[in-house]
């Protein structure tokens, strides 16, 4: 089943749900059994004790205590259960290549606060150092290719995901003077705005402190670029590289292995409620790094120079969530899109897709 189809009908997710309650059921019963091949392993020596406690005592001198009552059997049956631990699922989450951090190569970088002018949106940046990483060159299949180990060099992240109040400004054209609507496609700045989406494209799940999703790479992109001639700073999506870098923050870990621990770092499906949640909720990373797993996933440039959104989302499950997360955009992202051909602008049924930016020395 593709997660990343769930929130595209209401069937898909009862389906699912079907699907769950069923798997959860067979645990129980599994429970059950164990814990009856149990009980009956205890009554061999705890009716052997039993039976000894019944025997007359004429000749005390032959039926010594330590043999008419002796516990090895028992302890020994009861032992064997209590040895095999319950049925507990084995994480399939990969392990991490190394990553080394050169110490101190980001002195000199602060971080800082963005504003955006004539706004009153602003976001921070938190500066990361260099190093480098080894990932596998095809992730969803390391076998097919050896590793890849790329150098890092220090750069500024966004300590959050985008959030709409920042996204707004520039798909709303809320920067240009009288804010009179959509300006024609590349019209004076020589950058490519979106055209408006077809209905909401937050979804309903909220909107100022969100981060922005349904946009697509060239977007993402686009964005970036506005940002940058905006600024005067050199803003651009993350590399795959930088991201997973980013992610792991200095350690190989690929982040929590543990559902139940990963769900106090990340919004994932088993606590999301089907949506994405304001930044910053949860706990940073050792980098100061907000939601790099979970809530939206995060667009950036692959390896092979082709997009690719890392991370996992609020969408996925919580043992498909981790720092080495990979989607693919397919057609069934832009289903619902009633143009044609469809836009290049927005994924109406890819909600988990959002971004972060990154910004050069």
């Amino acid at each position: 089943m593709n997660l990343y189809n769930r929130t595209s009908s209401a069937s898909g997710l009862t389906g699912l749900t079907g699907m769950i309650g069923g798997d959860r059921r067979k645990i129980r019963l599994s429970v059950c059994a164990l814990s009856a091949l149990m009980m009956i392993s205890l009554l061999p020596g705890s009716l052997v004790a039993a039976h000894a406690k019944k025997k007359p005592a004429a000749k005390p001198a032959k039926t010594a205590p330590a043999r008419s009552a002796k516990p090895a059997p028992a302890s020994k049956a009861a032992a064997k259960p209590a040895s095999v631990k319950p049925a507990t699922a084995k994480s399939t989450t990969p392990k991490a290549p190394p990553s080394n951090v050169v110490p101190g190569s980001a002195q000199g970088m602060k971080p800082y606060t963005e504003s955006i002018s004539g706004t009153l949106v602003k976001f921070d940046m938190t500066p990361l150092p260099a190093g480098e990483i080894t990932l596998a060159s095809n992730p969803n299949d390391p076998k097919k290719a050896p590793p890849r180990t790329v150098k890092i060099k220090p750069f500024w992240m966004g300590k959050t995901e985008l959030t709409w109040d920042a996204y707004d400004v520039w798909y709303l054209f809320l920067d240009e003077p009288g804010n009179q609507g959509p300006i024609p496609t590349g019209k004076g700045e020589g950058i490519s705005r979106p055209t408006r989406p077809y209905g909401a494209p937050d979804r309903g799940f909220g909107h100022a402190g969100y981060p922005a999703i349904s946009m697509t790479y060239l977007a993402a992109e686009e964005y970036a670029k506005w940002l940058s001639k905006k600024t005067g700073k050199k803003y651009r999506l993350p590399t795959e590289a930088e991201w997973e870098y980013a992610c792991r923050a200095g350690t190989n870990s690929l982040g929590p292995t543990d559902p139940a621990a990963l769900q106090k770092v990340a919004w994932v499906y088993e606590n999301a409620d089907f949506k994405t949640h304001p930044v910053g909720q949860k706990p940073a990373n050792a980098w100061g790094l907000h939601d790099m797993l979970g809530n939206s996933g995060e667009w950036a440039t692959g390896l092979d120079g082709k997009p690719v959104l890392m991370g996992g989302s609020f969408n996925d499950d919580a043992d498909k969530v981790h720092c080495s997360a990979r989607a693919y955009q397919t057609p069934d992202w832009n289903v619902t899109d009633p143009q044609t051909p469809k836009g290049k602008w927005w994924l109406p049924d890819a909600p988990f897709a959002g971004f972060r930016l990154v910004r050069e020395e």
